[in-house]
């Protein structure tokens, strides 16, 4: 968070916000104008997405290029102390794939400076109608113009799956691509509405990352989880213009395709959590317990459980006024 968000102390929530998080006056009047409207926060609840307006200069770009061109030559400030059990961490022995690199927020503060923007926050806030914002996760993705590669295929999913551990139903992803983002270069591709959908009683294996699963299956999922909901499958590429960046809902089923534009598509995946998400017990059918990378990385809670709020890894990028004890 910024020094001049931590000195902030917010006011009252304006008229026709719909009881949602208050402006922080941290943000100037010209990145207040940038949040969404209550149109917008109504569409985020009945579709799962929303296109922001631009919330990163192209300065702001540029830095994180030139910060991930350094995290991609080897550059940290800190290294993980441990190896999480499912953690996606691409080296270059791993050859022209797509790469994903878990925890740059953690390891690179150039990375991590710009991440943290509360703007980011603000916006995730106003969709996730929370006082808190917390980053969860920060996957980089560079996505090669090589139009047969397998591993550049994201076949339908969604995050909620993966953080069985966690408590909230309100989390969110900021899908933050370093270009103009469309079609040609394997966009993200969201199935709309698709949050609202009742599950099918499934068994317990969706719990495991979309790259351990087959692809076919994951379609037949979908499908499946469509016609139980007599839903129609309708596809939304997310066409995004530099500095802008899309956000959907931790229920929404997204995926992407080939990248064939010629040049690699590169993104940030940034995964965020409400203040109220914390660690939960959710047992699978093999007696364990449904696990993060977060369990083996954060500090423990007085209970003894893993603390989704540790500072280190899970750092507030948007807190109210009642939050801050203003």
């Amino acid at each position: 968070m910024s020094e001049r968000t931590e000195r902030s102390e917010g006011r009252e929530a304006m008229p026709g916000q719909l009881g949602m998080t208050t402006i922080d006056p941290g943000l100037t009047a010209e990145e207040e104008a940038l949040l969404p409207s209550d149109d917008d926060v109504r569409h985020y609840a009945e579709h799962g997405w929303y296109l922001s307006k631009k919330l990163f200069t192209d300065d702001e770009v540029d830095a994180l290029v030139a910060a991930t061109d350094r995290y991609y030559a080897g550059e940290r400030d800190r290294r993980l102390p441990v190896r999480p059990p499912k953690l996606a961490y691409w080296e270059p022995s791993r050859g022209d794939v797509q790469r994903h690199n878990d925890y740059v927020h953690h390891e690179h503060d150039g990375i991590a400076r710009i991440l943290r923007k509360p703007l980011i926050g603000a916006v995730a806030a106003r969709l996730a109608r929370a006082t808190e914002i917390r980053i969860f996760q920060s996957t980089l993705i560079w996505k090669p113009p090589i139009a047969g590669e397998p591993s550049n295929i994201v076949p339908w999913h969604f995050d909620k799956h993966y953080w069985a551990s966690s408590s909230s139903e309100d989390m969110l992803t900021a899908f933050i691509p370093f270009h103009d983002c469309g079609e040609e270069m394997g966009t993200i591709t969201v199935v709309d509405g698709s949050h609202r959908w009742r599950e099918i009683g499934a068994d317990d294996t969706v719990v495991r990352h979309f790259a351990d699963r087959d692809r076919g299956q994951l379609e037949a999922m979908l499908a499946e989880n469509a016609a139980y909901n007599h839903a129609e499958i309708r596809k939304i590429p997310m066409v995004i213009p530099k500095g802008h960046m899309s956000f959907h809902h931790c229920r929404t089923y997204h995926g992407s395709g080939a990248n064939v534009s010629g040049r690699p598509r590169r993104a940030v995946s940034l995964h965020l959590q409400d203040g109220a998400n914390a660690w939960r017990e959710y047992p699978l059918s093999d007696g364990t317990l449904a696990a993060y990378n977060h369990d083996v990385l954060v500090r423990r809670t007085h209970e003894g459980r893993p603390d989704y709020a540790d500072p280190d890894y899970c750092p507030v990028i948007w807190r109210d006024r009642a939050q801050q004890g203003g």
